[in-house]
């Protein structure tokens, strides 16, 4: 839905300087992640071991459905990605290359623990900075970037509110939700009664 109201009406949105990530660059690093990890980076701390094409959402390149073709750190500012947790509770993350800052927002706070959240945050506190990094096309790059992010914020605090946003959002993107007549035929309710 994000992603087809920016292509409409980008100016709805605070900046341009933003993309939308599919579900499945979440899910590539919660798989790949342990190899990413035992991968000896060199003295500089890159050269760990990448999964196929994730430099590829660093350019704007993937998903292939809503190429933005806007590199992150140089056209990017704002990432935002759904994740999946468990296969069982869906997430959102905002995330900040200029903050180097990373929100959370879970509409249901109870189906994930803080500690849980940890473990599933630790692959974008890890990744993203050093995609910034590895990915970049030259050395003046990646000097303006660091192989850490901060802390994330938990939103437990926002979750019924952003779920009411959620709902009216949703029914506004319906086609003329607002002008649909009455087609029960209410007037004829009674006809069958005794």
């Amino acid at each position: 839905m994000l992603r087809k109201r920016y292509d409409a009406n980008p100016q709805h949105f605070r900046s341009e300087r933003m993309c939308f990530l599919d579900h499945l660059f979440a899910q590539q690093w919660r798989f790949n992640f342990k190899d990413f990890k035992e991968t000896e980076p060199d003295q500089n701390g890159s050269g760990r071991r990448l999964s196929g094409g994730v430099c590829y959402y660093y350019a704007g390149i993937i998903p292939s459905f809503c190429q933005s073709n806007k590199v992150w750190g140089t056209n990017i500012d704002v990432i935002y990605a759904p994740v999946n947790y468990a296969d069982t509770h869906w997430i959102a993350m905002w995330i900040s290359i200029p903050k180097r800052h990373i929100v959370v927002f879970d509409s249901i706070c109870s189906s994930i623990s803080p500690e849980e959240l940890d473990v599933v945050m630790e692959h974008f506190l890890y990744i993203v900075p050093y995609l910034l990094i590895e990915c970049a096309s030259s050395d003046e790059q990646r000097a303006q970037y660091s192989l850490k992010f901060s802390k994330k914020d938990f939103a437990k605090a926002n979750g019924k509110t952003m779920r009411d946003k959620m709902v009216v959002d949703i029914f506004q993107e319906l086609l003329d939700a607002h002008e649909f007549k009455n087609k029960d035929n209410d007037a004829n309710l009674g006809a069958y009664e005794g």
